[in-house]
């Protein structure tokens, strides 16, 4: 039987996949409307690696169509949410 992801668990792990890429006091700051790559500076690698993080975390593909929506952390939750 399949479990509902709530918005609080999948802010969570959008944060969680987010680790190392700057300060944790940064991540704790980071706004859901902020871009992703423009605020932690993430380059390719750094974005592949961000999803693949989610991927693993939610036990699920991300496939590479759905990258473009991934650009906020609101966007990462919403995909999750509705995704899982």
């Amino acid at each position: 039987m399949a479990t509902t992801l709530t918005r609080d668990v999948a802010d969570g792990i959008v944060r969680g996949a987010l680790h190392g890429f700057d300060s944790p006091a940064n991540l704790a700051a980071l706004g859901e409307d902020e871009p992703l790559r423009a605020a932690l500076n993430l380059d390719s690698l750094d974005f592949l690696t961000f999803v693949e993080r989610l991927s693993a975390e939610c036990d699920r593909r991300i496939d590479e169509d759905d990258y473009p929506r991934l650009t906020t952390v609101r966007a990462c939750v919403e995909y999750l949410v509705e995704t899982h």
